[in-house]
């Protein structure tokens, strides 16, 4: 299941015509952003059920570079994304509020190794694939961290998870930071799982970030979106196995495929968005480490006081 291929374009990105303020005056529904991710599901299946009504409009790409291209372009005023993706828009200088938590990563973020290799402590010295973006890094940077090494005591490869399988197979890696479905394939090939984002909850954030221009003018259709997405989640607990047939259609994979996916995330209700989206919250605290980490690792382009970048004033009643 596709997630994100997105910082290695932002190179290409940044040499765009800057649009500052991003969203264009025009009258018209509000445009979304949207790419194949299991957390994105149910303002997809909003969409199939037309419950978005004629002032919202999905605007779907392959992936979060798609996104943010279209944003900095002007062509739409919010999407799905994940919070580094957000800290990322803001730098160049999109300004963002997430205005909703999609999911949260809880066991879909893995790293899945060679049969040799019997614990994190044995990465010494390997080759390890990790895609070159704040996520990537972040997975790694806690890997490293438990098993008390340096990154300078592995040699870290960018390759995405959908190049990841063909470097195994090749004999170019001995572990991978991953998602599914590769990490199926990989385990499939003998590879285990040494970690996964269990291990660091409330780290990694998909959410609904959208322009402030359009907070300040559009804040009832705002609302209608953040309440699509809840109407969404509820078909999928209430109607699931319908909604694994509709996703695994979207997504173009087996449903096998969605269940793994699904079991490897938290979408939280509306009760579990208002604690998130509170000052001095989880999500507040891994904001914060985030961009510190980002800024270390020079993934982002200016600073960020962080200021308005989230709220909860758009949630629905519980």
């Amino acid at each position: 299941m596709k997630r994100r291929v997105f910082l290695s374009q932002i190179a290409t990105f940044v040499l765009l015509p800057f649009v500052l303020g991003g969203c264009s005056k025009q009258q018209g529904p509000l445009r979304v952003g949207i790419h194949p991710w299991i957390g994105y599901e149910p303002l997809l299946l909003a969409d199939e059920f037309d419950w978005l009504g004629n002032k919202i409009r999905l605007h779907k790409g392959s992936n979060a570079g798609d996104s943010l291209a279209a944003l900095q372009a002007g062509k739409i005023d919010a999407a799905a994304l994940t919070l580094d993706e957000v800290l990322v828009a803001r730098s160049l200088g999109i300004p963002l509020t997430v205005v909703a938590i999609l999911d949260v990563s809880a066991g879909a973020d893995i790293l899945v190794a060679t049969p040799e290799i019997q614990s994190l402590a044995d990465l010494y010295g390997k080759r390890i694939a990790a895609e070159n973006s704040a996520l990537g890094t972040l997975v790694l940077s806690k890997v490293l961290d438990i098993a008390g090494l340096k990154q300078t005591d592995v040699t870290v490869l960018d390759i995405p998870p959908d190049a990841q399988a063909a470097a195994w197979n090749a004999g170019e890696i001995d572990a991978a930071v991953t998602y599914e479905p590769t990490a199926s394939i990989l385990m499939s090939k003998g590879g285990q799982r040494l970690f996964d984002s269990r291990e660091i909850p409330d780290t990694i954030f998909d959410v609904l970030a959208v322009h402030q221009d359009q907070i300040r003018q559009n804040a009832s259709v705002i609302r209608k979106l953040v309440s699509a997405h809840f109407r969404g989640l509820k078909y999928m607990r209430v109607n699931r196995g319908d909604a694994l047939y509709r996703i695994a259609a979207h997504q173009q994979v087996d449903v096998e495929v969605v269940r793994k996916s699904l079991a490897g995330v938290f979408l939280p209700s509306i009760s579990g968005n208002r604690n998130y989206l509170a000052d001095k919250s989880r999500f507040d605290n891994a904001a914060m480490q985030l961009y510190q980490l980002m800024s270390e690792k020079r993934l982002i382009k200016k600073q960020d006081d962080l200021k308005s970048l989230f709220t909860d004033e758009f949630l629905p009643d519980a």
